[in-house]
């Protein structure tokens, strides 16, 4: 047996043919069940989101095995599989459990430690005990890989510090205003940053937000994604009114010319109204000359790449000491993996042991008599079996730690000679 990781990510392939591979959950159950009538196929899971698609399975014969799997994904996103291989990348066994421990502990995420995807590989293992994919070598690896992101958070907090752009205007907004819950905010503008805007400032726990659009169609589309939020919904010709009525304001449209300057700040603030700006739109919404207004703070994009620079560094730094900590998660497994080994030969002694323990008892109960035997056999019985589990315990449990292959060989060696075992190739799992 082997495992394998056959999938493609942003770091191998562009958006529109991630499209095309990506499996929602509602066909999931359907991917497994064809995954695994392949001969060569015993387990799988399969990671699917907007940024990777990776497929884990544990092969009896590895090349078999990862062709089956690139066969099923060139079959169900229509692409000529000679296209489809320049964007694939296939890691085997070491190399797999290493890079599904990286991904769990958001190593290999586009926002480095990002914490997402820790709950979509949860996602992936429950789903995959659900529909039957995950057996005993996945169940195991997808737990240890869950323990070791959940790790890399808590040890290296590799987690923490805004590194977007959209991120970072809402951590100093947080930091500058204290309690965003207590802020009336502004969003000029109804695009994707918007629409992170929206996701960063809920999570601050910003619960007066307002959200200005040329189109008021887009913007209720934005505000639909959060129905629990409560946006409002005005149109962009009511921006000074709305700047008037605001705390923080963000700025996140595609105008080419300034929407916001002095003169129009002037027209509407009392000098007693303190306003926060924070322009993350390129060219800049906000004038440079709002600057000159005493009770006017403004944060342009230049500003927050300061911010976002010094946090990616921070996840840099962090993202080495995770390593060392996935390196010690990946020799784990590797114990747990290569103590299988044994498994067979615990087996055949236990099964000689017992068919013995059963003979022997037998032989005893006859002896006694039936009166005896059927008021005393339960006792009898546990007794036995007390005494057989004793003297297989010490054994089983040096076998399986034993950490030195061949030594570990040579034991079971010596158990099938001293017991007259049934000779047979040991297993490489």
């Amino acid at each position: 047996m082997n495992i394998a990781v056959i999938g493609l990510s942003h770091k191998t392939t562009p958006v529109e043919v991630r499209e095309k591979l990506s499996i929602p959950e509602p066909q999931l159950e359907k991917a497994i069940a064809h995954l695994l009538s392949y001969p060569h196929i015993e387990e799988v899971a399969i990671l699917s989101t907007c940024n990777r698609l990776e497929i884990y399975v544990v092969t009896t014969e590895t090349e078999p095995g990862v062709w089956e799997v690139t066969q099923f994904m060139s079959e169900s996103s229509q692409i000529p599989l000679a296209q489809l291989r320049s964007h694939l990348f296939i890691l085997l066994h070491q190399d797999a459990v290493m890079h599904l421990m990286r991904v769990s502990a958001g190593l290999e995420s586009l926002v480095l430690g990002e914490g997402q995807i820790l709950a979509q590989v949860k996602q992936t293992h429950k789903l995959g005990q659900q529909y039957k994919g995950v057996g005993r070598l996945l169940n195991q690896l997808f737990k240890q890989a869950i323990g070791a992101g959940k790790r890399v958070r808590t040890e290296t907090s590799i987690g923490t510090g805004a590194v977007s752009i959209s991120s970072a205007a809402v951590e100093l907004a947080h930091l500058e205003a204290e309690n965003l819950s207590l802020c009336r905010v502004a969003i000029l503008g109804a695009g994707k940053m918007s629409r992170l805007l929206v996701q960063h400032l809920i999570a601050k726990g910003a619960n007066h937000i307002t959200i200005l659009n040329r189109s008021t169609g887009r913007a209720r589309e934005l505000a639909d994604r959060f129905p629990d939020a409560q946006l409002q919904i005005r149109p962009l010709d009511e921006m000074l009114s709305a700047v008037a009525h605001s705390d923080i304001v963000f700025t996140s449209t595609s105008s080419t010319e300034p929407l916001i300057d002095r003169a129009k700040l002037e027209s509407v603030l009392s000098l007693a109204h303190q306003l926060m700006l924070f322009d993350i739109s390129v060219p800049r919404n906000v004038d440079a000359d709002v600057n000159d207004l005493s009770n006017v703070r403004a944060f342009n994009v230049d500003d927050l790449k300061a911010v976002v620079a010094q946090n990616q560094e921070s996840r840099r730094k962090m993202a080495m000491e995770a390593e060392a900590l996935l390196e010690e998660e990946v020799e784990q497994f590797e114990i747990w993996w290569r103590s299988l080994e044994t498994v067979p030969t615990i087996n055949q002694l236990r099964k000689k042991v017992e068919t013995i323990r059963e003979q022997e008892l037998e032989k005893a109960l006859s002896r006694l008599g039936t009166e005896f035997a059927d008021k005393h056999q339960e006792v009898i019985e546990a007794l036995t079996r007390g005494i057989v589990n004793k003297i297989l315990h010490d054994p089983m449990v040096q076998l399986r730690a034993q950490q030195d292959i061949e030594a570990r060989r040579r034991a079971m060696q010596t158990l099938h000679l001293l017991f007259n075992l049934e000779e047979k190739q040991f297993e490489n799992v």
